[in-house]
C-alpha cells in the first residue's frame, strides 16, 4: 500500500462528497486491491477522513478516475506534498487560478495547474 500521512482531513466540506474504499468498489466495479492499487499509482488519492480513507468525489468521471488527475498528483509528489496535502490542495481555492486546482482540471485547464503546482514548493 502507498503511504498516506497521518495527518487528517479535518474539513470535509473541502469535498461535496467523500468515498470510501467500499464505496469506490461498489462505483469502479473492481476488488479492494485494485483499488489500492489506483492509490499506489496515484490514479487517485485518497486522504484520511474521520480516521478512514476516502477519495474525494471531484476525482472521478462519471465512474472512472479523472484521467487529468494523475498527472498533477505526481508533480505534487515530486515537490514533496503528502497525500493528504495533496488532496487538500487540489480541492482548495489557488489564488493563482482563481478556482480549486480540481474544478480548473475539470474544466480543460491541465498545463495551467501543472504550472502552478510545480511551483510550490
Amino acid at each position: 500500500m502507498g503511504q498516506v500521512s497521518a495527518a487528517p482531513i479535518d474539513d470535509t466540506t473541502l469535498s461535496e462528497r467523500w468515498l470510501t474504499v467500499p464505496d469506490l468498489v461498489d462505483l469502479l466495479g473492481v476488488s479492494p486491491g485494485r483499488i489500492h492499487r489506483l492509490f499506489e499509482q496515484k490514479t487517485l488519492l485518497p486522504a484520511r477522513v474521520d480516521g478512514v480513507l476516502r477519495v474525494p468525489v471531484e476525482f472521478l468521471d462519471d465512474a472512472e478516475p479523472l484521467p487529468e488527475v494523475r498527472g498533477t498528483l505526481m508533480v505534487l509528489a515530486d515537490n514533496g506534498f503528502s497525500d493528504d496535502e495533496a488532496v487538500r490542495w487540489m480541492l482548495s481555492v489557488e489564488d493563482a487560478l482563481g478556482t480549486s486546482p480540481i474544478a480548473a482540471l475539470r474544466a480543460g485547464r491541465k498545463a495551467e495547474v501543472r504550472r502552478v503546482a510545480q511551483s510550490l514548493l
